[in-house]
């Protein structure tokens, strides 16, 4: 996955946008306001952050090498991925899933209602 691939799949979630709130350097994605990725303009591999249910992040961690605690985020929900190959597009995919799929979750009811109603 490269950074195109990424930026691609992370705005086709609905509700999905875009912002660099950090800096030039950070392209970051929201839904609802929350962030549910990050990543680094020029990593290479590219590496990005998620969000994660803390007990899946430890075993992701336990289980993947591409897999650590989030950079600069809090350790405990986020993780850093490193989009290296060793873990394949659908892993990715997954994850960059839960991510979102948490951070809908975490918004109150009639926003969340609005975001998955969306065409």
């Amino acid at each position: 996955m490269n950074i195109e691939d990424f930026r691609t799949y992370c705005l086709q979630k609905k509700g999905a946008s875009e912002e660099l709130p950090f800096g030039e350097d950070t392209l970051v994605f929201k839904v609802g306001g929350k962030i549910f990725a990050l990543t680094g303009m020029e990593s290479k591999p590219l590496s990005f952050n998620v969000k994660c249910d803390p007990e899946k992040a430890v075993f992701l961690r336990e289980t993947y090498a591409c897999v650590r605690p989030g950079y600069h985020m809090n350790k405990k929900h986020w993780n850093t991925i490193i989009a290296d190959g060793s873990a394949g597009l659908r892993l990715l995919h997954e994850w960059i899933d839960d991510s979102y799929n948490l951070v809908v979750a975490s918004l109150p009811k009639a926003h969340q209602k609005a975001i998955l109603e969306e065409e």
